[in-house]
C-alpha cells in the first residue's frame, strides 16, 4: 500500500501523518459524566482532532444531560438511563447505517469501552462485506460487574453469556485491535476467545500539570481536619461494585483503634438512593467520614494534593485512573490487590497492593502508614517520579499509531480466501441463521444488563419488544 512507506520512514514519537483527514467514527459508553472511561476517551478525541483527524462521536444520552448536542461533531443515541447509575445508558436498538447517514462512511471505527453502544455496532459491521477497520478499548469489566450486581445463579450466567458475546463479536474479521488495560483482563479476554495475536496493552494517562503535590492547600486541610488528623481519602463514583462496604469496615476499625483521622470520600451518584445507601454504611463513623460530592478541575486535585494516604477498595477497576492521579498528587496508595491498580502500584515503593478479602491486613497497613510520616514522604515522592513518566501524550500517540497501522496491515481475514462472499441460496440461509443467533445472544445480555430496569417498574420492555421486532425485519446483511 502507498501508506506503508510513509509509516516505515517516520519517528514513532509524533503523530501519524496518515491520520491527517482520515475520518474516524469514535462510539463511547460514557462521554459526559465524571468517570475513567469518559476522561480517558475525551483525552483521545481531543488529540486526533488537533492533529487534524475528521471525528465523529456517537455515545448514549445520558439523563444528566442538558446540552443535547453541545458540539457539531457529537451524535447521541437515546436509550434506558440505568436506575442505580443515571449516567450510563442502555443504547436502545439502532441501525448501522442510519448512523453512517447522520455522519459519514468512516474510514476507522473505533468503540471505547464497548457494551449496549458497541456491541450492537460490531454485530452490525460483521454484516458488511467491506468493513472498516475497528479498534476496540476494552475499559469496563462488566463480567465484575454481573457477579457483584446479579443474585445467584444469574450472576455465573451472566459472566458466561457476556464472555460468549464478547468472544463472538471480538473475533470479527474487522476487528483490528483489542486494546486492554491491565494483564488480569488480557486473562480474561484469553478466555473469551478474542485472538490473542491482536490484543495491545494500552494504560492511560495523567495530567501531571493539573495533578501535582503544588496542590497541596493547608487551609483546606484544616477545614478538613481541624485537630490535625490524618486525612485519608478515597476518589470515585459513589455506587455498590466500588467496594464501600469494605471501606467502611476499614473505617470504623480505625476509629476503634483510636485512629485519628478523616476520610474524604470525592464523588456521588445522580441516584440519590444509591448515593445514601452508601452514605448510611458509614453511620457509625459519620463525625469522621466528610462526603464532598462529584469534584473536577482544580478543586479535585486540591482534594488529591491535601491528602496523607489515598485508599482504594474497589475490585472492578480495569486501570484505576484515580490512583494515578492520587500518585502524580504526591499521595500514597494502599489498594486492593486486583484488577488494574494492580499494573500500576508498585508494591512496597509507590504504595502497598492487600490481597482483596484481607480486611486486616489492609486495616493495618493503612494505620502504620498513617503514623509513619517519614515512610510517607518516601511513598510520596516515588509515586510522583512514576507519574511523571506515565503522560496522555505518551498513550495518546501510542494509540493514533495502532490507528494508523490498521490502515496499512493487511488483515488476511478480510482479504484472504476466507473473506470470499458466499453465494448460493444454501450459504446466504447459512449466514441469515447464524445472524438471526448472534442477534439473539447479543440482545439476551442486552436483557439482563437492563433487568434492574424491570425491577424498578420502567417503562421499558414495550419499547425494546417494538425495536427488537424491527431488527430482525431488518436483519438483511448490508452490502457496502
Amino acid at each position: 500500500m502507498e501508506s506503508e512507506p510513509l509509516l516505515a520512514s517516520q519517528a514513532r514519537d509524533e503523530f501519524p501523518q496518515i491520520l491527517q483527514g482520515k475520518k474516524v467514527l469514535l462510539a463511547t459508553e460514557s462521554w459526559g459524566p465524571v468517570n475513567g472511561v469518559s476522561r480517558t476517551t475525551r483525552s483521545l478525541v481531543e488529540y486526533l482532532r488537533d492533529h487534524g483527524v475528521e471525528l465523529i462521536l456517537v455515545a448514549p444520552q445520558f439523563k444528566g444531560d442538558t446540552i443535547k448536542q453541545s458540539q457539531p461533531w457529537e451524535r447521541r443515541l437515546p436509550g434506558c438511563a440505568l436506575p442505580y447509575n443515571p449516567d450510563l445508558t442502555v443504547v436502545y436498538p439502532f441501525h448501522i447505517g442510519e448512523v453512517y447517514r447522520q455522519t459519514f462512511k468512516p474510514d476507522i471505527i473505533y468503540l471505547a469501552s464497548p457494551a449496549s453502544l458497541g456491541f450492537q455496532m460490531l454485530l452490525q459491521i460483521r454484516q458488511l462485506r467491506s468493513p472498516p477497520p475497528v479498534l476496540l478499548n476494552f475499559q469496563t469489566d462488566l463480567s465484575a460487574y454481573c457477579e457483584i450486581m446479579l443474585p445467584a445463579p444469574l450472576d455465573r450466567f451472566g459472566v458466561w453469556l457476556l464472555a460468549t458475546v464478547q468472544g463472538f463479536l471480538f473475533r470479527s474479521r474487522a476487528v483490528h485491535t483489542i486494546f486492554y488495560p491491565c494483564s488480569a483482563i488480557r486473562t480474561y479476554l484469553e478466555r473469551t476467545g478474542a485472538p490473542v495475536d491482536r490484543l495491545v496493552q494500552l494504560g492511560r494517562g495523567v495530567d501531571t500539570v493539573l495533578f501535582t503535590p503544588e496542590q497541596r492547600d493547608e487551609t483546606y486541610r484544616r477545614a478538613i481536619a481541624p485537630n490535625g488528623e490524618i486525612i485519608l481519602i478515597c476518589v470515585c463514583r459513589i455506587a455498590p461494585e466500588k467496594g464501600f462496604e469494605f471501606l467502611a469496615q476499614v473505617a470504623m476499625r480505625l476509629a476503634a483503634e483510636k485512629v485519628p483521622f478523616k476520610l474524604l470520600i470525592v464523588g456521588g451518584n445522580r441516584n440519590p438512593v444509591v448515593e445514601n445507601k452508601v452514605k448510611r454504611l458509614f453511620d457509625k463513623v459519620r463525625s469522621q467520614v466528610i462526603f464532598t460530592g462529584f469534584l473536577t478541575g482544580a478543586a479535585l486535585a486540591r482534594a488529591y494534593a491535601s491528602a496523607d494516604l489515598f485508599l482504594h477498595c474497589s475490585i472492578t477497576e480495569t486501570f484505576g485512573l484515580v490512583v494515578l492521579e492520587a500518585m502524580a498528587s504526591g499521595i500514597p496508595v494502599i489498594a486492593r490487590d486486583q484488577g488494574g491498580p494492580s499494573d500500576i502500584i508498585q508494591n512496597g515503593r509507590t504504595g502497598f497492593l492487600v490481597p482483596p478479602n484481607d480486611l486486616d491486613r489492609f486495616t493495618q497497613l493503612t494505620r502504620d502508614v498513617s503514623e509513619n510520616t517519614t515512610q510517607r514522604r518516601t511513598l510520596a515522592k516515588a509515586a510522583r517520579e512514576y507519574a511523571d513518566d506515565t503522560t496522555w501524550e505518551k498513550i495518546n500517540r501510542r494509540a493514533a499509531w495502532e490507528i494508523a497501522d490498521s490502515l496499512t496491515h493487511t488483515d488476511h481475514e478480510s482479504h484472504g480466501s476466507s473473506s470470499r462472499v458466499r453465494s448460493g441460496v444454501i450459504a446466504s440461509a447459512i449466514e441469515q441463521v447464524l445472524l438471526v443467533l448472534a442477534v439473539g445472544v447479543v440482545y439476551g445480555m442486552w436483557l439482563i444488563a437492563v433487568v434492574p430496569l424491570i425491577v424498578h417498574g420502567h417503562r421499558f420492555v414495550p419499547r425494546a419488544w417494538q425495536a427488537f421486532r424491527n431488527q430482525f425485519l431488518c436483519a438483511r446483511p448490508v452490502r457496502k
